[in-house]
């Protein structure tokens, strides 16, 4: 496999899955197993497929079906297009900000071990923290919008838990409980400026350990794998100690203004998975070649090799439990009251629905024919899982 355009995550599982569940088959979680099946029969004619015709000239053209699965790479385009069109009537006409919460590195195993728990507590903290401090008087006094996307991965693929989360800048005036006060009123943060981070970091913090610690105590956290001492109360409490002792990196970027822009941001997080098809490089002896950025050389991109099986292995821990809900909505777009507290943010605002283009977000699905250019096309046969064969077939024109 040599060609860079024509590599996905599934070849690689294709080549090397056998050999890598036989090994690690034990330890994956029922939604990992699923994701190795799912992924390695994507576009292929394990999942059947369908032949167009041109409407011109006749010239046939076979499409395999797709897995669909979330964390498929080949199946987000279509996915994330559905989700802004969705998102495009919930946004406002006023600044967006963007924070990234990051959990230590010391939390790795045990997000490892309680993914559910752990990412839970995530959002949990991360929204909480927003909420409070956006509401308290001293800052703004609103209740503000926040959307919340979970990322468990870095540009090497290892475990680095994070939320992106993206807020209005302001919203409905309330008091230090959060409670909307009446009569309705906006109140808009300061330009370019949203919540001080030292302090968001610090609420941060204490919230999840807080969270951490109710959890142990109850009995539902499990230890790190190699780790079985940390189970014990107070070797548990001795490292929590040190975690609070740590400073915990909260980044807030520049706003973000006007409500396309906003949904071309969100574009580039929301239904991202771990690695893009647009990475791999090259699968050569058994080793994968991918790009990333290095971060602590200035973003600059730079080439990675994994062997085949620990590419694997750190993709498939980026797999996530099962009905987990990896996007969320709080405050102003909480689902309750969203409709409600968005209409009154607008009449305040003075502004109506908004409805901006997501077209250029949508991933470009015509297909135009390479005999004579045409873009229209008839279905003419569905083809049936297991049915078509072992492999691609090649597109042909119909000479009948």
């Amino acid at each position: 496999m040599t060609a860079a355009a024509a590599l996905t995550v599934g070849d690689i599982i294709r080549a090397h899955g056998a050999v890598f569940a036989e090994r690690w088959g034990a330890r994956l979680r029922r939604e990992q197993r699923r994701a190795l099946e799912d992924l390695g029969a994507c576009q292929t004619a394990a999942l059947g497929g369908h032949v167009w015709a041109c409407a011109s000239c006749g010239y046939r053209h076979l499409a395999y079906n797709s897995c669909r699965n979330r964390h498929c790479p080949s199946c987000q385009g279509w996915q994330r297009a559905r989700w802004l069109e969705r998102e495009a009537g919930n946004l406002l006409p006023v600044e967006y900000h963007h924070v990234v919460f990051t959990l230590p590195s010391a939390l790795a195993g045990w997000a490892s071990a309680n993914p559910a728990l752990v990412y839970g507590l995530l959002f949990a903290a991360a929204s909480a923290s927003v909420r409070e401090l956006a509401a308290d008087p001293r800052y703004l006094g609103a209740e503000v919008g926040l959307v919340a996307v979970l990322h468990t991965w870095g540009q090497n693929l290892h475990h680095h838990p994070h939320l992106h989360v993206i807020a209005s800048g302001g919203g409905l005036a309330c008091d230090a409980s959060g409670r909307v006060l009446e009569p309705a009123r906006w109140r808009g943060c300061r330009r370019g400026f949203f919540l001080p981070v030292r302090v968001l970091s610090r609420l941060f913090r204490g919230k999840f350990l807080g969270g951490l610690r109710q959890a142990q105590a109850a009995g539902r956290l499990l230890p790190p794998v190699g780790r079985p001492e940390l189970a014990a109360a107070g070797a548990f409490g001795g490292w929590l100690g040190r975690l609070y002792e740590q400073d915990w990196v909260v980044h807030s970027q520049p706003p973000v203004a006007g409500p396309e822009v906003v949904l071309k941001y969100l574009a580039r997080y929301v239904h991202r998975v771990a690695i893009s098809n647009e990475r791999l490089v090259r699968l050569e002896d058994g080793q994968v070649h991918f790009t990333g950025k290095d971060y602590a050389d200035g973003g600059r991109r730079k080439d990675l090799t994994l062997s085949a099986e620990e590419f694997l292995r750190r993709f498939i821990e980026h797999v996530l439990p099962r009905g987990f809900v990896r996007v969320r909505h709080y405050g102003l777009l909480s689902n309750r009251h969203r409709k409600e507290q968005l209409a009154e943010c607008r009449r305040l605002l003075a502004v109506a629905v908004v409805a901006e283009r997501v077209e250029s977000c949508r991933p470009t699905a015509a297909l135009v024919c390479p005999v004579c250019q045409g873009e229209v096309w008839v279905l003419v046969e569905r083809l049936p899982a297991d049915d078509v064969g072992a492999g691609p077939a090649p597109a042909r024109r119909d000479t009948s």
